[in-house]
């Protein structure tokens, strides 16, 4: 990680840290739960040395950018208000986006509110999910998917006690590890199915999780937990949007064990036609074998190749 700089930058009324590296066309990468910049270590690498400026962020709520208390502060605009900010201050008109997890989410409402900045978006594992105004996202999801259903458990204000009780690294490390599919659920016993017998991978190294683990213990949870909390007022507030499609050029690429994917209906939306229909400048739908939630870190040589070969088309 040699070279890559930090900053903070003042924007939308936050302080929003910044890694960086290189010159070139802007890729602006946006993380995930429960991640930080650092999840895009090797891509900043990679990307910086095939003549971009690769720009990575702590969004709102993690890391060392602020973290406003109220969930009313985690909205899709609230987010995406930051990003139309930094990539302003950044001094570039439009850039590559790539993104995964919930950056993906927050990726595909700033190419439905501001496509005129994205000249082309690569998501990795969380297809783009159209508002429908009969199913109200919380409820919906503990009628078909139950009250266990992880997103509907971060709905709880004790589940920063729960995190607490077993520890940031074991919560971290299960959570990062984790390669089993179909939706995650987390039960009130040992929610997180820790085991002192998970080992770690040969891609996330014991300092990659200590990092992780410090920033966390700094900041704490509530942060990326608001993102989930937010979701029904995100979908009162997108209601303008309902049925609007997504008019940028995006590349798709997902893990065949993930748990986005796995979860159901989800890989019918993706090849059976949802997908193209609600994003036409949908380009390619890759699908990589034997791989699970977080592959830009996994997967990392592949998912450079990726990035690279769909943003090098413009």
């Amino acid at each position: 990680m040699e070279g890559i700089e930090h900053r903070t930058l003042n924007v939308n009324g936050i302080n929003m840290h910044v890694a960086e590296k290189g010159k070139g066309p802007v890729v602006l990468f946006l993380h995930g739960f429960p991640e930080l910049w650092y999840t895009w270590r090797h891509q900043i690498v990679a990307l910086a040395d095939q003549g971009y400026r690769a720009v990575a962020p702590d969004l709102r709520g993690y890391g060392d950018t602020d973290a406003p208390k109220e969930v009313t502060s985690y909205t899709y605009f609230h987010v995406v208000g930051d990003l139309v900010a930094l990539i302003e201050s950044l001094g570039v008109e439009s850039v590559f986006l790539v993104a995964h997890d919930w950056g993906a989410m927050i990726g595909w409402y700033l190419c439905l509110f501001r496509p005129d900045l994205v000249k082309a978006y690569v998501c990795l594992s969380v297809p783009f999910r159209p508002r429908n105004p009969k199913m109200k996202p919380i409820p919906t999801m503990r009628a078909f998917l139950g009250d266990d259903y992880y997103m509907c458990r971060f709905q709880d204000p004790g589940m920063e006690d729960e995190i607490a009780k077993y520890g940031s690294e074991a919560v971290l490390k299960k959570i990062l590890i984790d390669r089993t599919p179909g939706p995650p659920r987390l039960p009130k016993e040992n929610p997180f199915g820790i085991s002192t017998n998970d080992k770690l991978p040969l891609w996330l190294s014991q300092d990659d999780l200590n990092y992780y683990t410090t920033k966390f213990d700094q900041r704490g949870f509530t942060g990326g937990l608001n993102y989930y909390r937010a979701l029904d007022l995100n979908w009162e507030l997108t209601a303008p949007w309902t049925r609007v499609k997504v008019n940028v050029p995006v590349k798709f690429v997902v893990g065949d064990l993930d748990v986005v994917y796995t979860t159901p209906g989800i890989k019918e939306y993706v090849h059976g036609g949802g997908f193209k229909k609600d994003v036409p400048m949908l380009a390619d739908v890759v699908v990589l074998e034997g791989a699970a939630h977080f592959i830009n870190q996994e997967r990392a040589q592949e998912t450079n190749s990726h990035i690279y070969d769909f943003i090098n088309k413009f």
